[in-house]
């Protein structure tokens, strides 16, 4: 055991000190020169459960723009705050107590939104929520999966707890079934459960990334009650999109005894007595409750992970991901950054290093 301890801090002091990272010290407009900046900082070092990643590629998800629109608004921060909770990479260095990865491991995983993100050279990350990456896919192809596949397997099995193989006759409304998560959610109800899925979509450009995700049916959000057709009832719904917005259309869509996840903050009051005539349950999935309050179950996250990459590797659902960019750099990210808050991403948007 000594020795394996002595390697491994042999491979921590022979490594560089310094790395690259991207960050911002006040939430500004993605248009300011300065909504991100380049800058050098001290590299990280494991603490006992920690793995230490080198970074291959990262990829963007609307928590990304929430946060550095909102984590600096009244004050400038003393030190750049690193975001960004997706990469895949390669490990690079042991905490003491680490027990399910070793140096050298090709990971991917989402991250703890408590803890610096993945805008960098190099990131932290606890053992209990990272999974080997698929080998079969590329460094970019496996960093756009993660958080969304986290957030969907969640939403879908541990929040309104539907099993495995159930679900024949019966039908799931996805609402944003093109972005990110509906984009892996449809691909996981297809291939573990025998539901209908339904996704909405409004654009032919959306409406055909639906399709080539396996949905069944595709409706328009824009004119939800209208474009169901004969669906008077969905038996669930999962929203990854608008809850406010949807609250009328899920209420009234939604079957007696059925249940509705939602994953975006309510932006005004919804009256949840619209749920009670029906007995319907209501569920929040926030994919990082687990590391944030280091849940006794966390180490389901990583169990999660392992599962998705199998389902990649025997061909049974495929990457997200749809555009690339390269380079860590402030510039890249303002790129993409600028392309979420759009509204009109598809899948998701990947930058390898």
């Amino acid at each position: 055991m000594s020795i394996k301890i002595e390697k491994r801090v042999m491979t921590i002091n022979l490594k560089k000190k310094q790395m690259k990272a991207v960050g911002f010290k006040k939430s500004l407009a993605i248009e300011n020169k300065n909504s991100f900046i380049d800058f050098d900082t001290d590299k990280p070092k494991p603490g006992k459960r920690d793995i230490l990643v080198k970074i291959k590629a990262i990829s963007v998800n609307p928590v990304d723009y929430k946060v550095r629109q909102n984590a600096a608004k009244d004050s400038d921060l003393e030190d750049p705050k690193i975001i960004g909770w997706d990469a895949s990479g390669v490990v690079e260095a042991l905490g003491e107590d680490v027990e399910m990865f070793s140096i050298g491991d090709e990971v991917y995983y989402s991250g703890d939104i408590t803890r610096p993100g993945c805008y960098a050279e190099f990131q932290l990350v606890d053992e209990r929520i990272v999974a080997n990456k698929p080998g079969d896919l590329s460094w970019e192809e496996a960093a756009a999966l993660p958080l969304t596949s986290l957030t969907a397997w969640e939403s879908i099995f541990d929040r309104l707890r539907i099993k495995e193989n159930e679900g024949e006759g019966k039908t799931v409304l996805i609402i944003g079934g093109a972005g990110g998560v509906g984009s892996i959610a449809i691909q996981i109800l297809k291939q573990l459960t025998n539901f209908k899925v339904i996704a909405t979509a409004s654009r032919d450009v959306t409406r055909n990334w639906c399709e080539k995700m396996r949905a069944d049916e595709i409706v328009n959000h824009h004119d939800l009650m209208n474009s169901m057709g004969n669906y008077k009832h969905v038996d669930y719904i999962l929203n990854f999109a608008d809850t406010s917005g949807n609250w009328k259309a899920m209420t009234n869509l939604i079957a007696p005894q059925g249940g509705i996840c939602c994953v975006v903050n309510t932006t005004e009051d919804v009256d949840l007595n619209l749920l009670k005539e029906k007995s319907v349950s209501f569920h929040w999935e926030l994919m990082f409750t687990r590391s944030m309050f280091q849940t006794e179950d966390m180490l389901a996250q990583h169990k999660i992970l392992n599962r998705i990459g199998k389902l990649i590797e025997e061909n049974k659902i495929q990457s997200t991901m749809n555009k690339s960019f390269k380079g860590l750099s402030a510039e890249t990210i303002k790129k993409v950054h600028e392309l979420q808050e759009s509204g009109k991403s598809i899948g998701k948007n990947v930058i390898s290093f």
